[in-house]
């Protein structure tokens, strides 16, 4: 029997502030196959993530299919939006929410992960913030725009070049992506739409350069909707959850876990061969050209049993 066996590996997922969302369900897939997890997580947000670990409010979600709990080695604080030391703003620096912080720009979280650690075999980008989502893209602002575009594609290609160096000859690096970068998505503005389709679009690049200077395989996975806290805020999710279960091939409600298994799936030696591709784990709702709850449409004439 298959089975995907990752001990021995170490992966960093970057981008876990709770025990919901994609990066979570990443992280308890990696650790039931045997994979050592360290965590990168929003500088800010850092000792209520790990106070709620040691608190135990995560204990249910941390259980593993053999009773134990999932460990981590270490949290990182990480604040993606910036390369190195001297991009950081004064204004970020005297921010509250950065008090006493240090060392949580990507160079510096890669080279600290290096000196504690060697070397790495995975690495998981879970991150995307947009300022301005709830705006249309005719109403998005430069700044915003660009804000998106940086903290949700451009981080990947920051990190992939900081972490590079470190991963082990045949790791793999994952990220996350939505259907929105290649389809309109009402709703989903603010520069998200395209900061997806550039980081699609980099995923092929990536895996050309970092295949040949690291042997690293790239890819991304294209998943459906979740309720998580980050998706809530976007203020439709609820929505978009009702319209995948009315249109999608598969009607289901997604859940986390199968994005983390899919993960799983591509982080270990069963994926060796697949590189530069973007995976639609969304219950085939990709593939639907017509919306089957439509009123246009006459849906008796049209459903097959």
């Amino acid at each position: 029997m298959l089975q995907i066996n990752l001990k021995g590996k170490r992966a960093f997922i970057a981008g876990i502030g709770d025990d919901q969302g994609y990066g979570w369900a990443i992280a308890k897939a990696l650790a039931e196959a045997g994979c050592e997890i360290l965590i990168g997580t929003w500088t800010p947000v850092v000792k209520i993530f790990t106070q709620s670990w040691s608190l135990g409010k995560f204990d249910e979600s941390r259980l593993l299919s053999d009773g134990t709990l999932m460990e981590y080695k270490k949290v990182y604080s990480l604040d993606a939006a910036f390369d190195r030391p001297e991009d950081v703003p004064q204004e970020i620096k005297e921010n509250k929410r950065y008090e006493g912080s240090a060392g949580y720009t990507i160079e510096e979280v890669a080279k600290q992960i290096e000196q504690d650690f060697g070397h790495i075999d995975i690495l998981v980008h879970s991150l995307a913030n947009g300022p301005e989502v709830k705006k249309p893209l005719l109403e998005t602002s430069r700044a915003g725009y660009l804000a998106a575009m940086s903290a949700s594609s451009y981080s990947f290609v920051s990190l992939l070049k900081h972490f590079g160096p470190i991963l082990k000859n045949g790791g793999s690096s994952i990220s996350l992506t939505y259907m929105a970068s290649e389809k309109a998505v009402p709703g989903y503005g603010g520069g998200m739409s395209s900061a997806k389709a550039a980081l699609e679009s980099d995923t092929k690049t990536l895996a050309w350069e970092a295949g040949r200077k690291w042997g690293t395989r790239v890819n991304t996975i294209s998943a459906g909707p979740l309720r998580s806290r980050a998706a809530r805020a976007i203020g439709f999710i609820d929505s978009m959850i009702a319209y995948s279960k009315a249109n999608a091939p598969l009607v289901k409600e997604m859940g986390a876990e199968e994005i983390g298994n899919v993960a799983a799936f591509l982080a270990s030696p069963l994926a060796a061969a697949i590189t530069g591709t973007t995976v639609y784990v969304d219950n085939g709702m990709h593939a639907m050209g017509i919306a089957m709850d439509s009123q246009a449409l006459h849906a008796s004439s049209l459903q097959t049993v």
